[in-house]
């Protein structure tokens, strides 16, 4: 496998005799590709360290064969690693001559999951 370009996203690559099986699911309103063993954060997921959490998949592919929209079968099934809060982002606001000024923090809250099989 090559490397990306800078400034490029990377690009899931099947490579010649290696059947690798992945999908892309949905949740917290973003779109993941993931595969079997991947470890991603997603948006804060109801649920204790330890249980299994399920994705439905919008687009699976393995080796040759390419499911999309209603063919789709499979479920995506994790477990969750960790539960937490990002870094804190600063938000500051300013207005140029009129002393005001706004300081406020916030932590966004993130679970991390680790893909344990795509069925």
């Amino acid at each position: 496998m090559r490397h990306a370009q800078p400034g490029s996203r990377r690009k899931h690559q099947v490579q010649e005799g290696i059947n690798k099986m992945y999908a892309v699911i949905v949740t917290g309103g973003k779109q993941f590709k993931v595969s079997a063993g991947d470890v991603l954060e997603v948006e804060k997921l109801e649920g204790e360290v330890g249980s299994v959490v399920e994705f439905p998949a919008i687009m699976t592919v393995d080796g040759e064969t390419v499911a999309v929209g209603s063919d789709v079968t499979a479920k995506v099934r994790g477990e969750i690693v960790k539960q937490g809060k990002s870094k804190k982002v600063v938000v500051f606001k300013y207005k140029a001559k009129k002393n005001e000024r706004v300081k406020n923090g916030h932590r966004q809250a993130f679970t991390k999951v680790k893909i344990t099989e795509i069925a």
